[in-house]
């Protein structure tokens, strides 16, 4: 069954835990399709993990549909949500919701997710009179990193954590129907949740949060470059069993022709599985990979 905001809305009420992942093309998104995954983002981090750029704001919107029109494809009944790429929507409400609007229209996604706090509850009213659903993020903002100081954790000044519950406020009222934290001392995520209608997703921001995101090629260990220290990899976890169901085969090759499961595609979903299973029990981001105050 393919969520949508009441359902995701549940989720919260009955702290089931919301699970989220990246995801910027077809194959991929066939893997998340055939999991109990309840979100998708197509998010501007493609730019780094699929372009080989050195950050996020090389992203273009025909970038941005390019790979949302590709994750629709793959995964038909997902809740998916299209990354603003910066330059889509800074400038006006207009041009932001005429962007927002191709993520909806032309791509299929379900909802838009932009960054910053309360300098961009103006562009989360506008685009919410639209009627198209938004997610907030605030916190660690690829976006505009290099202007607080680069990539670096959020909320351990006084004034920081201020500013972030202030941001999450604003962003509520707005009509945010969910805010990501990104790179956020876990004791202001506890105090953000506490009080919270919207929902409250994490990335690196500790277990108490609504749900969790983590970067697809991150899980994977696909991308090659660096890793953040709240990303896992869940490869580990699972290639002892994808390993049994191999080598337990008598026929390999027809095995792989019928089923598809004897390669990459059966070892991420398994690995997929394995993550919205430890984000569910709050085994995951564990201590080792959640910032310290």
């Amino acid at each position: 069954m393919k969520q949508d905001i009441q359902l995701l809305l549940n989720k919260k009420l009955n702290h089931d835990t919301i699970t989220f992942l990246t995801c910027y093309d077809y194959s991929f998104s066939t893997v998340l399709e055939n999991t109990s995954l309840d979100m998708i983002l197509v998010g501007d981090s493609g730019s780094m993990v699929v372009h080989g750029n050195p950050d996020t704001t090389k992203a273009t919107m025909d970038d941005m549909l390019t790979m949302a029109k590709s994750v629709r494809r793959g995964a038909p009944s997902k809740f998916i949500v299209g990354d603003m790429p910066k330059d889509s929507y800074e400038s006006s409400n207009e041009i932001a919701i005429n962007n927002a609007l191709r993520f909806i229209n032309d791509a299929g996604c379900d909802a838009v997710k932009l960054e910053g706090g309360a300098i961009m509850c103006d562009r989360v009213k506008a685009i919410r009179a639209s009627g198209i659903q938004v997610m907030g993020h605030i916190g660690l903002t690829p976006q505009s990193a290099s202007t607080f100081g680069g990539y670096r954790v959020v909320g351990r000044s006084e004034s920081e954590k201020n500013n972030l519950v202030k941001d999450f406020n604003e962003l509520n009222s707005a009509g945010a129907f969910a805010v990501l934290l990104e790179a956020v001392p876990p004791s202001i995520t506890k105090e953000i949740v506490k009080d919270s209608k919207s929902i409250v997703l994490g990335i690196g921001a500790g277990v108490e949060a609504d749900g969790q995101l983590l970067i697809l090629h991150d899980l994977l260990g696909l991308y090659p470059d660096f890793r953040p220290k709240f990303a896992k990899s869940f490869i580990i976890d699972v290639i002892e069993e994808f390993s049994k169901s191999i080598t337990t085969q008598q026929d390999i090759v027809n095995f792989g022709k019928k089923t598809r499961k004897d390669g990459i595609h059966e070892l991420s979903r398994l690995a997929v599985e394995k993550y919205i299973i430890d984000c569910k029990s709050k085994k995951f981001p564990s201590l080792e990979f959640t910032y310290n105050e």
